[in-house]
C-alpha cells in the first residue's frame, strides 16, 4: 500500500515540478528603461501613545533594467488614521487624525533569474521624506532621512509589462511625536520599453546545409569585446550582409566559476553587447534575437567553479 501511494504521488509530483522548473528558468531579456505604478496597505507601527489603523500607498516609479540589476528613483506617498493623545500646555488631551508622508527614494534592485516568467528579488533604497510632524500637526512640513528594503517576486507577462508582487520596511528619523517604522505590501505593474517583437519563425535551412557561425570569446567576468571578437563580429555581419533576409541569433554562455543567477545575468550581458556591435556593423536591431545559457551549456565540460576561457562566449549564428 505504501509503496502504491509513492508511486501515485510521484506521478503527480512531476508534471507539477517541470512547470515550476519552466515558471523560474532564465531566458532572454534586454536591458531598457522602464516606468511603473504602485499601490498597497501601508502598516504604521503604533509608537508613543498612538495607535494607527492600516492606511494606504501609491506610486510611481522611473529605472533601468541592466538584465539582473535594476537602479530605479520612486516616489511614494503613505496615508494612516489614528487616535492618541497630545500635550497642549501639560494638557493632554485625546485625539484623532493623520499621518501622511511623501518618500522619494533611490533604489538599487537584484532580479535572481532575470527574463524568466516568475523572477525573486531584493533590493534596498534610501532618499528623502516629508512627513507629518504629529497625528494632528502640520502636513509634510518634517523633512526625514528615509530607508528601505525590499523582498519580492515578479511576474514578467511579456517583453514588455511586468507585475511586482513585494513587501518591505520602510522607516524614516523620527519626526518629533512618533516613531516612524512601516511595513508596505505594494502592488505594481511596469512597463519597458524598446523590447523588440516577437520575430517570425526563420524558414528551414536545408538539412545539407549547417548555417554559418561565429564564435567570441570574453574574458573572466568581463562583457566587453578585444580586437579579435570585433574582427570575428564583422564577418558574422558580412555573412548577414551577403545573404540579404537573414536571421542572426546571439546566444551567450559563461563558465562555472560563479553562481548560476549571476552567469546568467552575465552571459546576456555578454550576448546584449554582442548585438549592439553587429548593429553598429549594420545588422537591423529587429533582426537578432538574444539569449543567456549561463553556464547550463558549457563548450568545454568542467567541474562547478572552474575558469574555462572556451566556456566564455557568444555563438552568432546566421540563418
Amino acid at each position: 500500500m505504501k509503496k502504491a501511494l509513492m508511486v501515485a504521488a510521484s506521478v503527480f509530483a512531476l508534471p507539477m515540478a517541470a512547470q515550476a522548473q519552466s515558471m523560474f528558468a532564465p531566458g532572454t531579456s534586454n536591458p531598457g528603461f522602464y516606468v511603473g505604478a504602485e499601490g498597497g496597505g501601508n502598516w504604521l507601527l503604533n509608537s508613543n501613545n498612538y495607535n494607527m489603523d492600516i492606511g494606504y500607498a501609491v506610486g510611481g516609479v522611473v529605472g533601468y533594467d541592466f538584465v539582473g540589476p535594476r537602479v530605479e528613483l520612486e516616489g511614494v506617498f503613505r496615508s494612516n488614521n489614528g487616535r492618541g493623545t497630545a500635550n497642549f500646555g501639560n494638557i493632554f488631551s485625546n485625539v484623532s487624525g493623520r499621518i501622511e508622508q511623501l518618500g522619494v527614494m533611490a533604489n538599487l534592485l537584484y532580479d535572481f533569474a532575470p527574463g524568466a516568467t516568475i523572477t525573486p528579488y531584493v533590493g534596498a533604497g534610501a532618499g528623502i521624506a516629508f512627513a507629518d510632524a504629529s497625528i494632528n500637526g502640520c502636513s509634510l512640513c518634517s523633512t526625514q532621512f528615509a530607508y528601505q528594503g525590499i523582498v519580492g517576486l515578479g511576474w514578467n507577462v511579456d517583453q514588455n509589462f511586468r507585475i511586482n508582487l513585494d513587501g518591505r520596511y520602510y522607516a524614516t528619523t523620527n519626526p518629533p511625536a512618533y516613531q516612524n517604522n512601516n511595513f508596505t505590501a505594494m502592488l505594481s505593474l511596469a512597463y519597458k520599453f524598446g523590447q523588440p517583437e516577437a520575430a517570425p519563425a526563420p524558414a528551414p535551412a536545408p538539412a545539407a546545409v549547417a548555417p554559418p557561425s561565429f564564435m567570441v570569446f570574453f574574458d573572466w567576468d568581463r562583457s566587453n569585446l578585444s580586437a579579435q571578437a570585433l574582427n570575428t563580429i564583422k564577418q558574422a555581419a558580412d555573412a548577414y550582409k551577403t545573404k540579404g533576409s537573414a536571421r542572426v541569433t546571439a546566444t551567450g554562455h559563461a563558465d562555472k566559476s560563479g553562481p548560476e543567477a549571476y552567469n546568467m545575468a552575465l552571459s546576456l550581458r555578454r550576448a546584449n553587447v554582442v548585438k549592439d556591435a553587429l548593429v553598429q556593423n549594420g545588422v537591423p536591431a529587429n533582426a537578432i534575437s538574444v539569449v543567456g545559457r549561463g553556464e547550463e551549456q558549457p563548450l568545454v565540460q568542467t567541474a562547478d567553479g572552474v575558469r574555462e576561457p572556451q566556456n566564455r562566449r557568444v555563438e552568432i549564428v546566421v540563418q
